[in-house]
């Protein structure tokens, strides 16, 4: 089996292809850019997979450059997508990685698939469209979508809101600057993440979009909770106003009925288990 992996150097590229070659999978890294179709069609040749995961893009949610979350996010899948059908043999199956920030600011938690679009920043458009871009493609590739809600993990970012107070944690520093600490949202595990995608490559229904989620929901006063029980350290929680999203939604998590029902129950770690995992990697 040889899997295709975009984005395989990103924070869950290199928690999958780990995952994914334990599952007995060939991984092959894509390199360059997405926007040189010359070169994302020669390597694709070269290749052959026979299996396509597409994480590549820009995921940071508030980048200025918007023109770049197009160039990059639609215009670099529409090249992969025109290489993919110029193989012999079609891969069985490709994996296009969209977001939960398609649904917008939508006030009804959990949110399930059927839930209308409504994204509000280019970021979020971009992955939309891509979505869409796909769909002239399903006649000649079997296309799953996926929607992954929060998830976090070792190697996330700092400028990531778990990361960052886990960060805290670690140096044993006395206050946080947070935003608001009460919203829901769910902070799944990137291990557990790849388990979904790797299921997906193998039991996703072609055309169909997924999201990816647990349904569980957490504040960030819980996390801290947590977090001041693991590590045996307090911190003093600065509410910084500048960090406070106007019209932000107080819960944000994903329906994980249809996923569930295509893969069956995966045994996900807990919240405890993840930011342990986090904490102690970083000693």
């Amino acid at each position: 089996m040889r899997l295709l992996l975009t984005g395989s150097d990103g924070f869950t590229g290199v928690h999958l292809t780990h995952a994914a070659r334990l599952a007995g999978y060939e991984v092959f890294a894509l390199s360059g850019e997405l926007q040189d179709r010359k070169s994302v069609s020669d390597q694709i040749k070269s290749i052959k997979p026979t299996h396509v995961i597409h994480l590549a893009g820009i995921s940071h949610v508030t980048g200025d450059d918007a023109l770049a979350y197009y160039e990059i996010n639609l215009l670099g899948s529409l090249n992969l997508l025109r290489a993919l059908t110029k193989l012999e043999q079609a891969p069985k199956k490709v994996i296009f990685a969209s977001s939960a920030n398609v649904y917008g600011n939508n006030p009804n938690s959990p949110i399930s698939e059927q839930a209308p679009p409504a994204p509000v920043s280019h970021y979020a458009m971009s992955k939309l469209a891509m979505e869409y871009l796909s769909q002239p493609f399903l006649s000649q590739l079997p296309i799953v979508i996926t929607r992954p809600f929060n998830y976090t993990g070792v190697g996330h970012a700092e400028h990531f809101v778990i990361p960052k107070i886990v960060d805290h944690f670690r140096r044993k520093a006395k206050t946080i600057e947070l935003g608001n600490v009460d919203v829901l949202r769910e902070y799944n595990d990137v291990r557990d993440i790849c388990k979904m995608y790797l299921k997906l490559l193998d039991l996703g229904q072609s055309g169909e979009a997924y999201n990816l989620a647990t349904g569980r929901k957490h504040s960030l006063t819980e996390v801290i909770a947590i977090l001041e029980g693991l590590s045996g350290h307090s911190i003093e929680i600065a509410v910084n106003p500048q960090f406070i999203r106007a019209n932000e939604i107080f819960e944000l998590t994903g329906d994980e009925i249809k996923l569930q029902e295509c893969i069956g129950t995966i045994n996900w770690h807990s919240l405890e288990d993840t930011l342990q995992w986090m904490l102690v990697a970083g000693l």
